[in-house]
């Protein structure tokens, strides 16, 4: 019989706090569905977390940044260091919940990410209670994840015309088509010429275009995804002055993405909107106040173009702090220069890893340069600096990148020579390079195949000769072309 009064996960959470109980039990209904949704929840839950431990030692919050949030209640020893790092952990998944077509996510691993930050919560949960509750935590059992709240949400948005579930359909659906379309080019630019690739994404944009339109009129947030679908083509062509409008009509309804990226227009300007620093630092602002990270870097963005360096830095590293990759990588940038701030090298150092663990390209491939030519480098890891340089190869094809690692596998410093893929991340390199990398080349590409023809002619080991005459025949090649 006692075993039959064992709490769930959930009742066990709503015990510890009714409102998070509400939170986690919404967030892990959506893990499988709808994992986006289940991490912004998740930061959500963290968020308010902050408030309940606050509160109970009558501290006042002078900031709505989570980032600030956290450490203030570490510098006032509420929490400890192991706590205080879950929170990180926690507000760093949240935000990957909200871009994940910029951290490089597949949908499989998306949904992992979901289900292990729910792990973590509860975790963390149960480490606080006996602190937050003053008693022992009670025993509780982990209910599996199921797919029901997918089922109900394509339920209430098709038989129930819900506009709520109709925007949350489109969300899921505009995120697995980005997360398609992000290994579609990948595969695109590294296929061998008889291979194709399937394109699976124009399908689902169109599916998400199709639900934002529907929940546009009385949603806001659909009409601000309605506008993005508009100026990129989800259902085929832009139509860019339409999409324009229905985001100033989302921005000027508080939607903080809309504000964001209303701001963003009239920084840079439109095509219908002409630019307009005042009415970019209104928007910008506005959406900043929100905790929109990318309104921030942009207000950072704004500021430095004005030559403002000390405010500059401040919203850059604000966008920073709330886990925006590139303001981290940005950030790093200015603290190694002393622009509005101090010089610092070692934190410049140290947000320069935090965005290249995030997934910014720039940041990966400095961080590689540094762990591959500098013997004292922060963190410095050969076989990561391996993986960033594929990582900017395959997702920003980047000719720095495929020279730094053809480098690199020529002269062994990876600890193994392979004179096939350098030769062939050369090829590459020079397939795409302008006139001063083509400078570069030049010189390795000659270099390369006078160590090739050395080696030929003493090695008598036929796997080594067989690699090396494949080398020779990339090295003698027309550059690579992409198709």
């Amino acid at each position: 019989m006692g075993a039959m009064n064992v709490l769930t996960d959930i009742e066990f959470v709503t015990q510890f706090s009714a409102e998070l109980g509400e939170d986690y039990g919404v967030a892990k209904s959506y893990v499988r569905d709808v994992p986006t949704h289940a991490l912004l929840h998740i930061r959500s839950f963290t968020h308010k977390l902050t408030d309940l431990l606050a509160a109970s030692k009558q501290i006042i919050f002078d900031s709505p940044n989570l980032y600030d949030r956290i450490e203030r209640l570490n510098q006032q020893r509420v929490i400890d260091v192991r706590v205080t790092r879950a929170l990180h952990r926690l507000r760093s998944d949240g935000n990957r919940g909200a871009h994940p077509e910029k951290y490089h996510l597949t949908a499989e691993q998306l949904q992992s990410l979901g289900e292990r930050s729910i792990e973590r919560l509860l975790g963390l949960v149960e480490s606080l209670y006996p602190t937050c509750k003053t008693q022992p935590a009670p025993e509780y059992h982990f209910e599996p994840f199921d797919s029901f709240a997918g089922r109900d949400l394509c339920y209430r948005a098709v038989m129930e015309d819900d506009v709520e579930a109709q925007y949350l359909l489109g969300m899921s659906l505009k995120t697995r088509a980005l997360m398609q379309r992000e290994q579609e080019q990948a595969l695109e630019q590294n296929r061998l010429e008889e291979q194709s690739v399937v394109i699976k994404s124009d399908g689902s944009f169109a599916k998400a275009a199709y639900w934002f339109g529907l929940a546009a009129a009385s949603h806001n947030d659909a009409m601000h995804e309605h506008g993005v679908g508009l100026i990129h083509g989800y259902s085929g062509d832009a139509d860019v002055a339409a999409g324009e409008q229905a985001i100033a009509q989302a921005a000027k309804a508080g939607v903080a993405n809309a504000m964001a990226l209303l701001g963003y227009f009239y920084l840079v300007g439109g095509e219908t909107i002409q630019a307009n620093s005042a009415d970019a630092l209104h928007y910008l602002q506005a959406a900043a106040a929100k905790e929109q990270s990318e309104a921030m870097a942009n207000l950072g963005v704004l500021y430095y173009q004005q030559g403002n360096m000390p405010q500059a830095y401040h919203f850059i590293s604000k966008a920073a702090q709330a886990g925006f990759p590139h303001a981290q990588y940005h950030l790093a940038l200015m603290l190694a220069r002393g622009e509005g701030c101090q010089q610092d090298s070692i934190a410049s150092e140290q947000w320069m890893a935090e965005a290249a663990e995030q997934g910014q390209l720039d940041a990966m491939l400095t961080r590689a340069q540094h762990m591959l030519n500098d013997d004292n480098a922060f963190g410095s890891d050969l076989s990561q600096a391996e993986k960033y340089l594929r990582e900017v190869v395959r997702y920003g094809h980047s000719v720095p990148a495929m020279i730094e690692l053809s480098i690199a596998l020529a002269d062994g410093i990876l600890g193994r020579i392979d004179v096939v893929g350098s030769a062939a991340l050369l090829n590459m390199a020079r397939s795409r390079a302008n006139d001063k990398e083509q400078q570069v080349i030049a010189p390795l590409w000659q270099s390369l195949q006078q160590q090739v023809f050395n080696v030929l002619a003493v090695t008598e080991d036929a796997d080594e000769r067989q690699a090396l005459v494949r080398a020779q025949e990339l090295l003698s090649e027309e550059p690579y072309q992409p198709v």
